[in-house]
């Protein structure tokens, strides 16, 4: 049932797009009107931390793209309201590309140039909420969140991640699918779901950040960001104290001297060496780069006990949006 479910919207989604219906509206109709099935009709979708989005598309907003998955951030969260409590509906999000155009940063006045054609549509994807189906109870209740969903440059991508070009402007579309159990209801599947869009949420592609202002405001409104705001060694062991070793302000390679809390204790834990590689992969920075650098740890009789390990090099800013580990 639930895949057919998919399989209607989908049919339905594309019937509807003929019809130009207008976002994010459930009732307003383009060229022709199309009555909507009762479940979903008064179906209203409000944007958490609308003041947050508009901050950054003002400043043109960046989301970056990698082969392995970048979250988003902000991360697209709605309050959802108007549900039939106890019909099960299903949600999900694509991203449409706003334009056919490619865009380059010039960075002599700070601005977005169209740079050409846009390249081939990369291969269209939708990402369902991971607690779809639920009844309309569930997820009026609190706050719809999409943080596990990952955007991806890679075109041959097999982890289910949203294919996007870089350089390239796109529109998150959020779309409510009405569970219909009648047996046919394939012939209503245009009437079951409702499709909203935010213009505030739109966003260029990249590999790497262009606008330093948009550094800026991620560093400054992502909670994540948090331990990497100050150059201070000591604020760096106190609020990154997952690393393995405090790094030097100036992001020199020098060896560093570290003091154990427990005198007993010559090596860090795995957790505290792994803890670098987790950062690399969750907060993947537009300069990657890992350093082998000589760590000396004194022992309790006094001797030095050297040893090599890895950390990164740390550049102007971080963009971390958050770790699943």
């Amino acid at each position: 049932m639930y895949m057919d479910v998919c399989l209607f919207f989908l049919l339905g989604l594309a019937l509807s797009q003929s019809y130009e219906l207008s976002l994010p509206g459930c009732t307003d109709g383009g060229a022709l009107f199309i009555t909507k099935a009762p479940q979903v009709c008064g179906v209203r979708v409000q944007l958490e931390m609308q003041a947050l989005w508009r901050q950054f598309d003002q400043l043109g907003t960046e989301m970056i793209v990698t082969k392995s998955g970048r979250r988003m951030f902000p991360t697209f969260q709605v309050r959802i309201s108007g549900m039939d409590p106890s019909a099960e509906y299903v949600l999900l999000m694509d991203f449409i590309p706003v334009d056919d155009k490619r865009y380059r940063y010039a960075f002599h006045n700070s601005s977005w140039l169209v740079a050409g054609r846009a390249d081939v549509a990369a291969p269209s994807r939708m990402h369902f909420h991971p607690d779809s189906p639920a009844p309309g109870a569930q997820w009026m209740k609190q706050t719809v969140s999409f943080d596990t969903l990952k955007l991806t440059n890679n075109l041959l991508d097999d982890n289910g991640h949203m294919i996007l070009n870089s350089m390239h402007r796109y529109q998150p579309r959020f779309h409510v699918v009405y569970v219909d159990p009648a047996p046919n209801s394939y012939l209503n599947a245009y009437k079951n779901f409702c499709s909203f869009s935010f213009p505030e949420t739109q966003f260029l592609a990249v590999t790497a950040y262009q606008n330093h202002r948009i550094t800026q405001l991620k560093i400054a409104s992502n909670p994540f960001a948090k331990g990497f705001r100050t150059t201070d060694p000591q604020a760096w062991e106190s609020n990154a104290s997952s690393l393995a070793v405090s790094c030097p302000p100036d992001g020199g390679t020098e060896p560093l001297v570290i003091k154990p809390k427990d005198q007993g204790r010559l090596k860090p834990s795995p957790r505290q060496t792994s803890s670098s590689s987790v950062l690399l992969q969750e907060c993947e920075l537009p300069y990657q780069k890992e350093d082998s650098v000589e760590v000396t740890m004194e022992s309790k009789d006094g001797n030095s006990l050297t040893t090599s390990a890895h950390f990164l090099h740390i550049p102007v800013y971080w963009d971390c949006t958050g770790s699943s580990h």
